[in-house]
């Protein structure tokens, strides 16, 4: 058995069905050009047949990322595999992911098929995916609550139809790392041919335990590990595909396994995810939380300034995290600024060096010292995943215990300013009740969250905000950064506007 653990990443399918997420076709690519770099060896881009969006994103990721395997989910029928492959087909390397239920409860109140009838299914599609592609998988939805007997007899019969992947779901989140390990050695010892094809395995974290099991059937032969990255997902999420690959990276001695991934890639990767979804990563979350590599105790940080393995298994470096004692301020020069974003690990075209520097100098000018997070965050907002319609020019408010908020606004379309006043429950009520009114969308407030990128009364103020429109509905998320909170809930609400008119168009 080979030692090397292939990594399917299923953020841009599994984890965009968290709910109120929705990501456009730019923000999709984006993604997936910074999962190559990752270096998983997988992408599930999406589910074809859902939407026209999801079958355009998917022939967008299929055509441009070359050195993966670009995959496209399908129901065991001749409708999705179709759709599936006439989005994958521009693909390098194209996967068709084909899921049927095996269970008995879905069997007989989803499915109202019975245990025959789901093996000629099946069978049937994937012989025909296969006059398609030679790379097809199949899952087997909810096989940690199917009959053990029965779901060998499934696996067989599509191993011999010509499956090449076979994936074995946790997909409730109800099993354990026991009972999944024991499970998954049963079946690789009695499913003929299981030897020839790749085991996979997806689970779910509904008790807490994804990550749990799915490092317990890696251990005892499973060489494929399905997941997302921040562990988003349906329900709790998936296995945080980030936890999963440091940990087979730190206990390397106990699994004797290894990946393909640039685990230099790993905290980058969840910034952008998080960015983009709206989903903020806990503070004590591991691997890229923010607290993940803090020490407030005093016994800690006297272990850790004396030896950093004291209380570190991990080196911060190691997922990206780079520690550097170059300040850098509003007297700083673009070479110290394109130095230390190309330490951050970021490349920038001349426009976009252009644009960021031009924001660090502004920022720069309110706060003292520029922190590497500001630094991430200006970068992150710079470069623009759709053309803006609508432009913050300005913004006035007036606010205060005695009187009624009151928000005018000037917005840049083209060449033109439109201008509006309009009067809240609070000063963000008014502001975006003003774009409302300028814009003529007449939206409602999903969500609003407000982090600081930074501590200190100067922080970066980083808004984001979730809206839905009348007549639609899908979710948008807008993201604004700023000193002045009002500006950046200003520009996050504006942010989620244009990517509504985006998606329109």
């Amino acid at each position: 058995m080979n030692n090397r653990v292939h990594i399917f990443d299923t953020t841009l399918r599994d984890g965009e069905q968290s709910p109120g997420v929705s990501l456009n076709l730019n923000e999709k690519l984006q993604i997936a050009r910074q999962l190559a770099r990752l270096g998983v060896d997988i992408i599930e881009a999406g589910f074809p047949l859902t939407s026209p969006g999801d079958f355009a994103a998917v022939q967008a990721v299929a055509k441009e990322i070359r050195g993966i395997t670009v995959a496209g989910l399908a129901r065991a029928n001749v409708k999705d595999i179709d759709c599936a492959w006439e989005a994958l087909k521009g693909a390098e390397q194209g996967r068709i992911h084909i899921f049927l239920a095996t269970s008995d409860i879905h069997l007989k109140y989803k499915l109202r098929m019975n245990r025959e009838q789901v093996i000629e299914a099946a069978v049937a599609a994937i012989k025909h995916a296969k006059k398609y592609t030679s790379d097809v998988e199949f899952s087997a939805e909810d096989a940690s609550r199917s009959d053990l007997e029965y779901l060998c007899k499934v696996f067989g019969e599509v191993i011999k139809a010509g499956a090449t992947v076979i994936n074995i779901p946790d997909t409730v989140g109800y099993t354990t790392p026991e009972e999944y390990a024991k499970f998954i050695r049963a079946i690789i010892e009695k499913t003929p041919g299981m030897d020839t094809v790749t085991t996979s395995v997806h689970c779910h974290d509904d008790l807490g335990l994804a990550v749990a099991n799915s490092l317990a059937a890696v251990g005892v032969g499973a060489r494929q590990v399905e997941g997302a990255i921040n562990g988003i997902g349906e329900r709790a999420g998936n296995a945080a595909l980030e936890e999963v690959i440091m940990g087979l990276h730190t206990r390397k001695d106990h699994y004797g396994l290894t990946t393909g991934i640039n685990t230099q890639e790993i905290y980058r990767t969840s910034r952008l995810v998080s960015s983009l979804t709206g989903m903020p990563v806990q503070p004590n979350k591991s691997v890229v939380g923010k607290n993940a590599f803090a020490h407030e105790s005093g016994i800690h940080q006297d272990g850790v300034l004396k030896e950093r393995t004291t209380y570190e298994i991990m080196n911060p470096e190691q997922v990206g995290i780079i520690a550097n004692n170059l300040v850098l301020g509003k007297h700083s020069g673009r070479h110290a600024f394109k130095e230390r974003l190309s330490e951050l690990g970021y490349s920038l075209n001349e426009e976009e060096l252009n644009l960021a520097f031009s924001r660090f100098k502004v920022l720069a000018d309110k706060k003292k010292e520029i922190a590497d997070q500001d630094l991430q965050a200006i970068v992150e907002d710079e470069i623009k995943h759709i053309p803006d319609t609508y432009v913050l020019e300005y913004l006035h408010i007036s606010t205060g215990t005695s009187v009624v908020p009151t928000a005018t606004l000037g917005l840049r379309v083209g060449e033109e300013l439109k201008e509006e006043a309009a009067c809240g429950d609070g000063p963000v009520d008014a502001i975006y009740k003003t774009v409302d009114k300028i814009t003529g969308f007449s939206c409602t407030l999903v969500n609003y969250a407000l982090n600081a990128i930074t501590g200190g009364k100067d922080a970066l103020g980083d808004v984001t905000v979730k809206l839905q429109c009348e007549g639609n509905e899908k979710t948008y998320t807008g993201r604004g950064l700023s000193t002045d909170i009002l500006e950046a809930s200003a520009k996050a609400y504006v942010n989620a506007v244009n990517k509504l008119i985006y998606d329109q168009k």
